[in-house]
């Protein structure tokens, strides 16, 4: 029979904390305000300028750029593909620069529940 007692462990809400807390968390929503916010300004900007050239600019929006294709009509369906564009940019950004940082992070979370259990 050991007497050895186990050293006492931080709970679950702690150990969350302290990786909330931690230089590589800070690193990784930095990494992720990188992205996030100059893309949503520029996405922004890019759909008020259509908004405004709509409103504002009849004649230009409304010029005919083949057939009874108008520019509206060209700006309106870029407005998807750029919408494709910042989501597939975003998931090269996120497999190189937030996954591997994100899955550090889980994975010694994990560990530590793994020794300890969920609730530590």
């Amino acid at each position: 029979m050991s007497t050895d007692t186990p050293a006492p462990t931080a709970s679950a809400p702690d150990r969350y904390v302290a990786v909330q807390r931690s230089d590589e968390f800070a690193g990784l929503r930095r990494a992720l305000r990188g992205f996030v916010f100059p893309m949503t300004v520029a996405f922004f900007l890019w759909y008020a300028l259509y908004v405004i050239l709509s409103a504002y600019a009849r004649d230009f929006m409304g010029a005919k750029l083949v057939g009874n294709i108008n520019v509206a009509l060209v700006f309106g369906l870029l407005q998807f593909v750029s919408t494709f564009v910042i989501a597939w940019l975003y998931s090269r950004y996120a497999d190189r620069k937030i996954d591997p940082v994100a899955d550090r992070i889980r994975a010694e979370i994990g560990e530590v529940e793994h020794e300890h259990g969920p609730r530590g």
